[in-house]
C-alpha cells in the first residue's frame, strides 16, 4: 500500500471513531428557565399552603359587596391576575348587623340578623379560587347592642361587659362553623374618649381578656385588628385610651392587622409621606413584637399628597411593608372599589418584569 494510501485509510478511521464516541455521549442538559426575581415573586408567587396564617395578601370586602356576585367574580379573577390569595369578608359589621343566618339566640332577639350572605356557598367559592377565607367581626362598637343594653347615645359596649363578650365570643364560635380559615377581630377596643398620657392598664387588660377567651374558644386563627399608632414605642406605657397595647395583644392572637393607613394620621408628615410613614410604623412594630404583621394598608383616595395619584400611593406603601418584612398586607376600601389597586398591581408588576 502506498504511504497517501495508508494515511487516508487511517484518517476514515479515526473518523468513524470519533462519530461513534459522540453518538453515545449524553446530550447536554437543557438550559434551566430563568427564576422570577425577588421582587416579581412577591406580587406573583402564591405557593403558600392553602391553610397558613403567612404569605396572605387580599382585600376586604363589606357584605353588601361580598353579595353582589359581579363584584365578587371581579375580584376573585384580578386576584389570579395579580396573585393576590385572601380575602376578608364582614360577618359582623360597624352597623352591629350579623350579616349571615345566624342562630346565635340574643342576636336574633335584638333584630341583628341581617342574612345579606349565604356564607356557606360564599366561603366554598373563594375556596375554590384558591382563597384564603378571613372573617371580620366588628366587636364593641355595636350600635344594635348598645340600644339594647340601654347604653343611649353611644354606639359602643364596652370589654367589660360580660353580655358583650358572650355574644361576640358566640358569634365568633358559630361563623368558625362555616369553614372560614381565620377569625378577624375589629373594634377590640375601648372608645377613643381620653387623652394620651394617663394609665389605662385596666383597659388593657379588659382587651386582653377578651382575646384569651377567644383563643380557647375557637380552634382556628385569630388577629386582631388595631390603630396605627399602637406600634409607635410609648404605646408600650398603656397610656393609649383606647386599650390596645400590642405587647399584650400579641400574647393572645397569631397575627396583627395594624391599620397603617396614612391619611390617618394627625402629623401632615406622616400624611404626606406613604413610603415614609408605613416603613417607621412598621419598623416600630417588629422591634416590639415577634409574631407576623399583615398591615392594612389604605387603597382609598383621602389625604393623598399633591402630585402622586392614588395608585402611586398604593405601590409606595407596599414597597414599604415589604422592606420592613410584613407577612403579607390586606388593601381596605370601604366601597369595595379596587380599581386604583389594580392600576397599583400592574405599576408594579411592570417594575419588577412580571408584566
Amino acid at each position: 500500500m502506498k504511504p497517501a494510501s495508508f494515511f487516508l485509510v487511517l484518517l476514515l478511521g479515526v473518523l468513524v471513531l470519533c462519530i461513534a464516541f459522540l453518538a453515545q455521549a449524553p446530550s447536554p442538559p437543557e438550559t434551566a428557565s430563568p427564576p422570577q426575581s425577588s421582587g416579581e415573586k412577591k406580587i406573583l408567587e402564591t405557593s403558600v399552603p392553602s391553610n397558613s396564617i403567612h404569605g396572605r395578601r387580599g382585600v376586604y370586602l363589606t357584605a353588601y359587596v361580598a353579595a353582589d356576585s359581579a363584584m365578587v367574580a371581579q375580584v376573585i379573577a384580578q386576584s389570579r391576575k395579580f396573585g393576590l390569595n385572601a380575602v376578608v369578608l364582614d360577618v359582623k359589621n360597624n352597623n352591629g348587623e350579623v350579616c349571615y343566618a345566624s342562630a346565635v339566640p340574643l342576636a336574633k332577639t335584638i333584630g341583628a340578623v341581617r342574612p345579606i350572605l349565604d356564607l356557606h356557598q360564599l366561603v366554598d367559592e373563594f375556596h375554590k379560587n384558591g382563597l384564603y377565607v378571613i372573617a371580620r367581626e366588628v366587636v364593641f362598637y355595636d350600635p344594635i347592642l348598645a340600644k339594647h343594653l340601654g347604653n343611649s347615645g353611644t354606639p359602643w359596649v364596652l370589654p367589660t361587659n360580660a353580655t358583650a363578650v358572650s355574644y361576640n365570643l358566640a358569634i365568633a364560635k358559630e361563623v368558625e362553623n362555616f369553614g372560614v380559615d381565620e377569625i378577624q377581630f375589629d373594634y377590640i377596643r375601648f372608645p377613643d374618649d381620653g387623652p394620651i398620657g394617663p394609665d389605662y392598664a385596666e383597659r388593657c387588660t379588659a382587651v386582653e381578656a377578651f382575646l384569651a377567651q377567644a383563643r380557647e374558644a375557637i380552634s382556628i386563627p385569630i388577629s386582631a385588628d388595631v390603630y396605627g399608632r399602637v406600634m409607635w414605642p410609648w404605646n408600650a406605657q398603656k397610656i393609649d385610651p383606647i386599650g390596645q397595647q400590642l405587647e399584650g395583644i400579641a400574647r393572645h392572637v397569631q397575627v396583627i392587622s395594624p391599620m397603617l393607613y396614612p391619611s390617618h394620621f394627625v402629623e401632615e408628615e406622616l400624611k404626606a409621606d406613604p413610603y415614609g410613614t408605613v416603613f417607621k410604623t412598621m419598623s416600630y412594630g417588629k422591634a416590639r413584637v415577634g409574631i407576623p404583621l399583615r398591615p392594612f394598608l389604605q387603597a382609598f383616595s383621602m389625604a393623598i399628597p399633591a402630585g402622586m395619584s392614588l395608585p402611586e400611593y398604593i405601590v409606595a406603601q407596599i414597597q414599604a411593608a415589604e422592606a420592613t418584612g410584613a407577612d403579607g398586607y390586606l388593601f381596605w376600601n370601604p366601597r369595595g372599589d379596587y380599581s386604583a389597586l389594580w392600576e397599583a398591581l400592574t405599576i408594579l408588576a411592570q417594575k419588577r418584569g412580571g408584566a
